[in-house]
């Protein structure tokens, strides 16, 4: 079953862990997370956006799905389906649809915008036990068509919209959706603790995690971050076994072209990279 995201974060800022949220795309994605997060004794969070939720045609054909699997899967863990970067529209859309949290992304509206709208969310979000995640300051890159700059979060902002009762906050910190560019800084850290200072125990998100060093990571979870976000990295490993396997000839091998053969590398690649982030993000066994 289903769970809201904000009893495993509580859990995982006061054991100074992180909990990874993992981006799906498909069926494949979907059950190599869960497979994944079963076998390491983790609490894991489903991160759906928008384009994907699009993707795998819509979010009540989504619910199904991992519904399903968390049955057939026999999974005892922590799950916690969750929208990705949501408008206003579509974080009504998943509340219905039984998503058990959401997040919405109100970073780029004025700020009084984003509090009244965030504020709304939160309520509606907790009447049906749904947890809701809030942004302040855009996070860089590009997701889903949102370009950011990767700008630093203003610490009384953050304490204004945490304090609107969401249960977990994504604050920019110089962090970047995708690949990161050579020049890039780093994180901001004095933000983070800026941030922490005012908020408390509101367990903070990190976004972007692919690219960022293992060591900022975990200087991040010291301070406060008690999620992490992770979609580039398996797109790239689930790409690069598929490509290994083409290149291969396998496909061409007896039923090498069946789907379940032909994705089958992909699945264990991204299985061994969430194993990989659970690790170093410290969630293995805090089921």
């Amino acid at each position: 079953m289903l769970v809201s995201a904000a009893e495993m974060l509580k859990k995982a800022k006061a054991g100074h862990y992180a909990v990874g949220q993992f981006n799906i795309n498909n069926l494949e994605w979907t059950k190599a997370v869960l497979q994944a997060a079963q076998e390491n004794n983790s609490p894991v969070i489903l991160g759906v956006s928008e384009g994907a939720g699009k993707y795998m045609c819509g979010y009540t054909t989504i619910v199904g799905m991992v519904n399903g699997m968390l049955k057939e899967l026999n999974i005892t863990v922590p799950v916690a389906l969750h929208l990705d970067h949501g408008s206003y529209e579509h974080c009504y859309k998943c509340i219905e649809a039984g998503f058990s949290s959401i997040m919405f992304d109100g970073s780029h509206y004025p700020i009084e915008e984003n509090v009244a709208k965030t504020k709304e969310l939160v309520a509606a979000a907790h009447a049906k036990g749904i947890s809701i995640e809030a942004e302040v300051g855009s996070i860089g890159g590009e997701e889903d068509g949102v370009v950011g700059m990767g700008e630093c979060a203003d610490p009384k902002e953050c304490k204004e919209v945490a304090d609107l009762g969401v249960d977990f906050l994504a604050a920019g910190i110089g962090n970047i959706h995708g690949k990161y560019p050579a020049n890039w800084k780093g994180l901001s850290f004095e933000t983070l603790d800026a941030i922490q200072q005012l908020t408390g125990d509101m367990p903070l998100v990190l976004h972007g995690g692919t690219g960022i060093p293992d060591e900022m990571i975990t200087k991040a979870i010291g301070l406060g971050v008690a999620k992490i976000n992770v979609n580039t990295e398996c797109q790239l490993v689930f790409a690069e076994a598929t490509r290994k396997y083409v290149e291969s000839g396998k496909d061409l091998e007896g039923k090498g072209f069946d789907p379940r053969k032909f994705l089958a590398p992909g699945v264990e690649a991204i299985k061994a990279k969430v194993k990989e982030k659970m690790e170093i993000f410290g969630s293995i066994n805090k089921a």
